[in-house]
């Protein structure tokens, strides 16, 4: 039987080196086969050579996972998931600085044509609001996993969605936003309490003792629970965690002693 490693070894050779002159060849991606645009889309992605200019030519209406963390694109490419309708996991993470270019009316349209999204990472989209989350948690109620740590517009209503819409959600980062209280006890108080296993809540400066209780007395699956740098957060919450947590349950949990 013949060993199929060096043709796919060649194949991701020339898929790369299209690549790297992808500006001679664009208008020949688009009818690519979607299993050679798999493979050009991951290389891409992780070159950071998507663009709003050739990200048309490269998706498919059977694309799954996108991964533009490396990517510099702007809510002119998340126009164009509009074909997009199988789209499963969406990562505009931004590692370090804030990403500016991703603004609300662009999650909007990836919501209102992706309903099948299971995770959506949206790290440090300073430029994302509510009514973008209110989007998303409306038209893609299959989300499990949402990662809006730094987003520094999203509040209460964000959290108050999420949690009365996204009834599958596991794991949910809101780290360094405006949440409250509030915000905190809406989204363990909704159907997705008895699923969600990790929140990350850390240098949220409105938290205070109540949000942790409620998340430790709400959701019994818990098992990644971060909320240092919140300084209205006392020793009352450690003692809490004590309380109501057995020795094995948690598997990462971090406060700050003020």
């Amino acid at each position: 039987m013949s060993n199929p490693r060096p043709v796919t070894q060649l194949l991701d050779l020339c898929l790369w080196c299209f690549m790297k002159n992808i500006s001679r060849y664009v208008t020949d991606i688009k009818p690519l086969p979607p299993n050679i645009k798999d493979r050009l889309i991951k290389i891409m992605s992780l070159q950071g050579q998507i663009t709003d200019s050739n990200i048309s030519e490269i998706l498919h209406p059977e694309v799954q996972t996108l991964d533009l963390r490396s990517c510099d694109i702007s809510d002119t490419a998340l126009l164009h998931l509009c074909n997009c309708r199988k789209l499963k996991k969406l990562n505009l993470n931004s590692s370090k600085e804030n990403r500016i270019s991703i603004t609300t009316k662009g999650i909007k349209a990836v919501a209102s044509s992706c309903s099948y999204l299971h995770e959506a990472s949206l790290k440090r989209c300073c430029n994302l609001t509510d009514e973008g989350v209110l989007a998303l948690a409306r038209n893609c109620r299959l989300l499990k996993i949402i990662d809006l740590g730094g987003c520094l517009g999203i509040t209460d209503v964000s959290l108050h969605a999420l949690g009365e819409n996204c009834l599958f959600l596991q794991s949910v980062d809101f780290s360094a936003t405006q949440v409250s209280d509030n915000g905190v006890v809406a989204l363990v108080s909704g159907p997705c309490a008895k699923k969600l296993e990790e929140i990350h809540m850390g240098h949220c400066r409105n938290l205070t003792d109540e949000a942790v209780e409620a998340v430790l007395t709400c959701c019994p699956q818990i098992r990644i629970l971060l909320f240092h740098g919140c300084p209205l957060i006392t020793d009352h919450s450690r003692e809490v965690l004590e309380q109501l947590v057995g020795p094995n349950k948690l598997k990462q949990v971090t406060w700050t002693v003020y």
